[in-house]
């Protein structure tokens, strides 16, 4: 069946000549025409490069995909989520889901250049899987309503070129293109989560010790209970992407496997001391024995009843040898 639609299927650029003729720190052919439409010919994520003159006005409006706003030039204003803020070089506009905005143009005749790259939910979902720190940014907007970042210009400069690199592989045929695009975009994103990430918590390590510090003492303090990080973050009024980021890098484990290994641990001592190994599961924070019981033999290589088993009979085993030694000489092993 024919389809109108361009080729691409998990991504695209769509690039087409310019019309403007400005002279931009690219070549030319990476430049898009215009186009109002606010919906996604591509599945996983579109990218844009645009130099405008005399552009007509944007009317609010909002879409089903993120959208970073990469702004290069031009006399402008962003309106985002309720609020209007003047645009200099290297600010970075994220504007999440259904949230509304349009551009305000103070005076055409200067021109208007963007990058403007759109990410899918599916693809976005499919990022936070491989790793949180893909997040990072869409969380921080979604805690604080912010919207607008601004890079420095070293920072700025990097994120143009990755930028270019990606519009460059998607429009040109080299060897090895499919996967590096894939490399790119994943590059690209981790990359504007990372400077956001930087320019939001410039604090100094102690504090992020202390954020540490405050993690593990919250979870001791409620490991019998339903622990999530969504449940950490509430309760220390901080993002849970900055958490985790803060945990992993103090810890090396993520919160989630940390908080698994200290209930099996502490289950693993009750059981040493003889309790009872369905209330141990419950007291531990396990609501599921089947999950403690796989838990469990993951990282001790025995079940609970075969650990405590095995417990038992070492110690019956080292209980003989010193009853043993503690025998008269030529004493009889047997009872007279």
């Amino acid at each position: 069946m024919a389809n109108s639609a361009p080729a691409q299927d998990t991504c695209g650029v769509y690039l087409a000549e310019g019309r403007f003729g400005m002279e931009v720190p690219m070549k030319k052919n990476l430049q898009s025409s215009f186009q109002s439409r606010q919906y996604m010919l591509s599945r996983d994520f579109e990218l844009y490069y645009y130099s405008d003159i005399n552009m007509k006005a944007v009317a609010p409006h909002s879409h089903g995909y993120y959208e970073f706003y990469i702004f290069l030039d031009g006399d402008m204003s962003i309106c985002v989520g309720g609020s209007t803020q003047r645009l200099t070089v290297g600010d970075i506009i994220l504007i999440p889901p259904g949230t509304a905005h349009y551009p305000v143009v103070h005076n055409p005749s200067i021109p208007y250049r963007r990058f403007i790259f759109w990410i899918g939910r599916q693809f976005f979902d499919h990022l936070l899987s491989l790793s949180p720190d893909y997040g990072y940014a869409a969380e921080c907007s979604r805690h604080s309503g912010k919207y607008v970042f601004h890079f420095d210009p070293f920072s700025f400069n990097a994120l143009q070129a990755r930028v270019i690199e990606l519009l460059e592989e998607l429009r040109f045929e080299r060897f090895g293109k499919e996967e590096q695009i894939a490399l790119s975009v994943r590059e690209l994103v981790l990359f504007l989560n990372r400077k956001i990430y930087e320019a939001e918590n410039p604090a100094s390590q102690k504090s992020g010790q202390e954020l540490y510090e405050n993690v593990l003492s919250y979870i001791e303090n409620n490991i019998d209970g339903e622990l999530t990080l969504d449940e950490i973050a509430d309760a220390l009024f901080v993002s849970k992407y900055h958490i985790a980021h803060i945990f992993k890098q103090n810890f090396g484990l993520p919160v989630h496997r940390y908080i698994i290994k200290k209930r099996l641990s502490m289950s693993r001592n009750a059981i040493l001391s003889g309790a009872d190994i369905t209330r141990t599961c419950l007291q531990c924070g396990f609501r599921d024995y089947s999950a403690f019981f796989r838990a469990f033999k993951k990282e001790y290589g025995l079940s609970p009843s075969e650990f405590a088993r095995k417990f038992r009979q070492k110690e019956q085993g080292r209980q003989e040898v010193e009853d043993g030694g503690r025998r008269p000489p030529g004493a009889s092993a047997a009872a007279p």
